[in-house]
């Protein structure tokens, strides 16, 4: 009931934290859930919505969502508009920051990571918002707003710390509940099922080698960013410069070898077809993937949670208000939806997102 709980309470914090109307927000989690029950039943064997599609009877592979999703759907929107890809490259003398820089830079470093660190936890955009959130409070506590727009170093520093902190907090629900806090962690979550690792609270005791790597990865990481992005800052740039016409077949092609490589079925590639298309509808409508994502990733879990809590109640659903955990978790989720309904509260979160 607990593990049920929590998820309602990630799925309603994806609504709250996307961007849009509330109602398409709605609509995209719903639209989540139900992709999430295409395939056969594990407790009774018999195949739901699978059209008697034989392929459809293993379930929609996430990664086949995602690319469409978030590939092809990229590359549709991107061909019917004309993008000036052009690059002003000037000569960059200086890239280490000076004393002056940092004595403005530590304070708002510390901020950003704050705020990164808290946001990027929260299912959702949390981790993307966290930027937007840093940069709009240096901006109002900064003695150099006025600079803001025309080189301000805090405008840098404090959304790009809070940018890196979100990255890894969200990796914290990941690995400790096996909930995504966004796209990329459902991507990781996903490449884990494929190695046959169960993401969850078992990971640290079980794989303590794969959760110990993964941190000291962070730190490697970050070393190597730092080594090969500076001195190939020109090479960088200049990979930016490529016509987007030489482009967008090979990442077409990447996709559908990546799709195609997990089940050696090319099914997998109509389907992500497919989901490109409607990922361009729904960009068209204003629709935010994101909160799909996580819906169709959550859909199976909170199905299998729901359905240990109800035997374990012998069909009682007052489970999920009789137990603590439960009961706070559904009271937040349910003063949540209450609060971004308010016509105040939608009104600030629209302003935010425009922001």
């Amino acid at each position: 009931a607990d593990y049920f709980s929590l998820m309602v309470l990630g799925l309603v914090a994806s609504v709250v934290l996307a961007q849009g109307s509330l109602l398409h927000a709605i609509g995209m989690v719903v639209l989540g859930l139900l992709l999430g029950l295409i395939g056969t039943d594990v407790t009774s064997g018999a195949q739901r919505f699978t059209f008697d599609i034989p392929d459809l009877a293993d379930g929609i592979g996430f990664v086949t969502v995602a690319m469409g999703m978030f590939g092809v759907a990229e590359i549709i929107r991107n061909l019917e508009t004309e993008a000036d890809r052009s690059v002003i490259i000037a000569k960059i003398t200086n890239l280490m920051p000076t004393r002056e820089d940092w004595k403005r830079m530590i304070a708002p470093i510390l901020r950003g990571t704050s705020i990164g660190s808290a946001l990027g936890i929260l299912p959702g955009s949390g981790s993307i918002l966290g930027a937007f959130a840093a940069y709009s409070i240096e901006k109002k506590v900064s003695k150099n707003r006025a600079q803001f727009g025309k080189g301000a170093i805090e405008g840098v520093a404090a959304p790009e710390a809070a940018n890196n902190a979100g990255a890894q907090t969200s990796f914290i629900p990941m690995l400790t509940l096996g909930i995504p806090s966004n796209p990329v962690m459902a991507l990781m979550v996903g490449a884990m099922i494929i190695q046959g690792i169960q993401p969850g609270p078992s990971v640290i005791t079980e794989q303590p080698a794969l959760f110990w790597g993964i941190v000291v990865s962070m730190w490697i990481g970050n070393l190597f960013l730092v080594i090969l992005n500076l001195p190939l800052i020109g090479l960088w740039v200049r990979l930016i410069m490529v016509p987007y016409r030489l482009l967008y077949p090979a990442i077409l092609v990447f996709c559908s070898i990546g799709v195609f490589s997990l089940n050696n079925n090319q099914f997998d590639i109509y389907l992500m077809a497919l989901f490109g298309l409607l990922g361009y509808l729904f960009s068209k409508l204003g629709c935010e993937p994101a909160p799909m994502l996580l819906a169709f990733i959550l859909g199976p879990m909170m199905e299998e949670y729901l359905r240990r809590a109800m035997l374990l109640s012998r069909g009682n659903p007052l489970v999920f208000v009789q137990r603590p955990i439960s009961a706070t978790l559904l009271a937040i989720a349910v003063l949540a939806m209450c609060a971004v309904l308010l016509p105040s509260f939608g009104k600030t979160r629209e302003v935010a997102f425009k922001e």
